[in-house]
């Protein structure tokens, strides 16, 4: 029990910081799940590796340096769709990001144990810093999708609501992107590149499967998410593993057991 409490007091802001953010990524997985813009998930949170990379090797906070390369992408993404096309842009500034931290993994020394734990989610060292930052992207992020959600949903299924009523949809676009990559350069930091896109696109992919409605998919999405970070930070701490990796393998163990569960359940109904 005294290594438990111990365990407790040493971890409680790590578990705390990553649970703020495994409920917020699902929220805004189901809107790009919508816009079938998972590849944008998987580049912002290259991209935010990359910048957190390059801002250690210029002596900058990595967390500073990562939300400014995935908040760029975000931002410079609607002018590109207009020269490329949108199903090959988010592949290229994943690999541009990739690419990138290679680079300065491989050139720079120093940096390789840092991009390790970018890459495999060393969520029990993250810095006091982030469980602000992540508080106040959960809030940032809930008032937005309570307040634009019906927006956003428009502008992918009706874009001529906003031309007649005289007013532009890019707006209320860019400020998802702008939300979405900020979110993906925050968990990252913690829950690392794969981790951080299991949870944004697991959860809402499952429960738009099963779900009834919209609504009830964006009450659901982050019970189960927050169900399987739970049973993940607390095998990884048990068993002292890398926590991203830990993270995906849980979401996916739950991806194959939802669909097995539900077909014993339509069983026994018949």
């Amino acid at each position: 029990m005294t290594e438990w409490l111990l365990q407790l007091e040493l971890f409680w802001r790590p578990a705390l910081t990553g649970a703020l953010l495994a409920i917020l990524l699902p929220l805004l997985g189901l809107t790009l799940r919508l816009r079938h813009e998972y590849w944008a998930a998987l580049a912002y949170g290259q991209l935010g590796a990359a910048g957190a990379l390059g801002a250690q090797a210029l002596g900058c906070p990595p967390l500073l340096g990562g939300l400014a390369a995935s908040l760029a992408a975000a931002a410079t993404k609607h002018p590109l769709e207009k020269r490329l096309m949108t199903a090959g842009l988010f592949p290229l500034l994943f690999v541009l990001g990739w690419s990138a931290c290679q680079l300065l993994m491989g050139n720079l020394p120093g940096l390789e144990r840092h991009g390790v734990a970018l890459f495999e989610g060393q969520l029990y060292f993250v810095e006091a810093e982030m469980l602000p930052c992540a508080a106040l992207a959960l809030a940032v992020g809930s008032v937005f999708m309570w307040r634009k959600g019906g927006d956003l949903l428009l502008a992918h299924l009706y874009p001529a609501h906003f031309h007649a009523q005289g007013r532009p949809a890019w707006p209320v676009r860019i400020g998802f992107d702008l939300l979405v990559a900020a979110a993906l350069a925050l968990a990252v930091k913690g829950l690392g590149v794969m981790g951080a896109f299991a949870l944004i696109f697991i959860p809402p992919w499952l429960v738009c499967v099963f779900s009834p409605g919209w609504r009830v998919a964006h009450i659901a999405a982050p019970i189960l998410s927050f169900l399987a970070y739970s049973l993940a930070f607390a095998l990884a701490l048990i068993h002292d593993q890398p926590f991203g990796p830990v993270l995906a393998s849980v979401l996916c163990v739950t991806a194959l057991c939802l669909p097995v569960v539900s077909f014993v359940r339509r069983l026994a109904q018949a």
